[in-house]
């Protein structure tokens, strides 16, 4: 069986952002909770991943930062 949630992984963080937005607004078109709570499944775990990418960008971000900072600072 093909597991859904593993294809996120390939995405994009464009096609990510879009596939989110096309999951909430179904989300909301739907009236059946049994599809809303399968929809609400995907989509979180879809806001899982997005907000996981931007942390670990950030982390990157700051890494660099603080290794630019070594070549600076001459402490002798």
């Amino acid at each position: 069986m093909d597991d859904p949630f593993g294809r996120i992984y390939g995405l994009t963080d464009a096609e990510l952002e879009s596939r989110i937005s096309d999951l909430t607004s179904k989300y909301w078109k739907t009236s059946n909770p049994h599809v809303q709570q399968q929809i609400a499944s995907q989509l979180e775990a879809h806001q899982f991943e997005s907000k996981d990418r931007q942390a670990r960008k950030w982390a990157e971000s700051q890494k660099d930062l603080d290794s630019g900072l070594d070549s600076l600072i001459n402490v002798s």
